[in-house]
């Protein structure tokens, strides 16, 4: 059982980590090893073990390269095609604002092959709004996925904004794990906390991804410990808070376990050279700590919660959601349940099926529980809502959004004494003023 003892403010029970993994190892109070702690308070907190860990590693072995995602170990099968669930991997990205979440979804993408052409150039491809390009910052959850050692990985890429926390929410009911990315400067921040609660009480095992490891001012350890203490602050279960933790650069496009690892490919660009890492010691982690997605495909009934909506020039509005149980083919008619009430909505058949790749669109013929799809031939969808077989009857249950803090209401101005006092009191009047 993992937990804090504290003595006159000291920490005595510490994590380690052994190729990212935790370990618990207890600190003697008052011994020498004090001296070396990272638990201890700032002003007692000595520079020599982060200088250690990050310093040049001189011997072959500790100098080896990760290997590089080969052709060979991309899907064998068309990326259309339907697959078992036990080779399907649902993962959310979530973080604060501006610590590297589209950043790394854009470098797993390439590196596993999923983008090519012009968009090999891009940054930030998933950012395909005009109004996050110009600002630089996610707006809304966007879906994609890559091919992995004949695994499909589906990603959800989430905005890091407080104000979008609202898509956070809804994507969590698509996945069965998530990444959380924290800047290995800044440490948890606030939205840290708030995707991080959402995602705990949803029963997730986070995979930890410390991102911009290679900056002068970052503390590996120090942030470890903060996050630590963030996952007991809210009430995360021993295997909850005994996470995978990964090192990073998204921007330089590698990531590794080791600290030692991390000091070479430093090193190498300090010098000028490129450093030899990869994601792929991410990819594997999500293939190993991710769990399958659940659900019966055989013999059950069809059923997907609607998670977004999304529109397409041809085809008009397309349900995007995760496929809770049994299986849809093109052409299979379907019902819109609406939420909590099961009152039909629509009927209608569906049109097409599709699954994202990289930034393009796959037609599916058919697709089954635990895939992540987009649904054309209902119009009157809405999100929440629940697209079914005829059979079913039922709707599925969802996430309700946290309300607003803030409630404005802007009505008309209906004061007797209206009207009574200024001289701008017509509406071209206050025009001319403001413009």
């Amino acid at each position: 059982m993992q937990s804090i003892i504290r003595v006159a403010g000291h920490r005595l029970a510490r994590p380690t980590r052994t190729a990212g993994h935790r370990l618990l190892s207890t600190v003697a109070f008052g011994s020498a090893k004090n001296a070396h702690g990272y638990y201890l308070p700032s002003s007692q907190r000595a520079s020599v073990l982060m200088r250690a860990s990050m310093a040049r590693v001189h011997t072959t072995a500790d100098l080896r390269a990760e290997p590089a995602v080969s052709p060979s170990e991309g899907a064998s099968a068309d990326l259309g095609d339907m697959i078992p669930t036990e080779r399907i991997r649902n993962v959310g990205i979530i973080a604060h604002v501006d610590h590297g979440k589209t950043t790394l979804v854009d470098c797993l993408l390439k590196q596993s092959g999923a983008l090519s052409g012009a968009t090999m150039q891009e940054s930030r491809v998933m950012d395909s709004n005009t109004l996050e390009k110009e600002r630089g910052i996610t707006i809304l959850s966007k879906v994609t996925s890559l091919m992995y050692k004949d695994h499909r990985i589906n990603i959800v890429d989430t905005p890091g904004h407080a104000d979008f926390g609202g898509e956070v929410e809804r994507i969590l009911s698509m996945v069965d794990s998530v990444v959380l990315v924290v800047d290995a400067s800044e440490g948890p921040m606030a939205q840290t906390k708030f995707v991080l609660t959402k995602a705990l009480a949803r029963g997730l095992h986070p995979l930890v991804v410390l991102n911009k490891i290679d900056r002068p001012a970052s503390r590996p350890d120090e942030v470890d410990s903060e996050l630590l203490e963030l996952f007991l602050a809210l009430g995360a279960t021993d295997e909850q808070t005994s996470y995978d933790m990964l090192y990073a650069s998204a921007k330089e496009g590698w990531c590794s376990r080791d600290l030692s690892v991390v000091a070479s490919y430093v090193d190498a660009a300090a010098q000028g050279q490129k450093a030899n890492g990869n994601m792929v010691p991410l990819l594997d982690a999500i293939l190993d700590r991710v769990p399958p997605p659940r659900g019966q495909r055989e013999g059950a009934p069809f059923s997907m919660l609607v998670t977004q909506l999304e529109a397409n020039p041809y085809l008009g509005k397309c349900a995007l959601g995760r496929v809770t149980s049994g299986i849809v083919s093109v052409g299979d008619s379907i019902r819109v349940l609406a939420p909590e009430t099961g009152d039909v909505i629509e009927a209608g058949k569906v049109t097409k099926l599709f699954l994202r790749s990289g930034v393009q669109q796959i037609e599916m013929a058919q697709a089954g529980a635990g895939d992540l799809v987009a649904i054309s031939g209902v119009p009157k969808v809405g999100v929440n809502s629940t697209i079914a077989s005829p059979d079913v009857t039922t709707p599925l249950e969802f996430i309700p959004i946290d309300p607003p803090t803030i409630s404005v209401t802007f009505s008309v101005n209906d004061s007797p004494l209206a009207g009574r006092e200024g001289t701008m009191l017509t509406s071209n009047m206050i025009r001319d003023r403001l413009l």
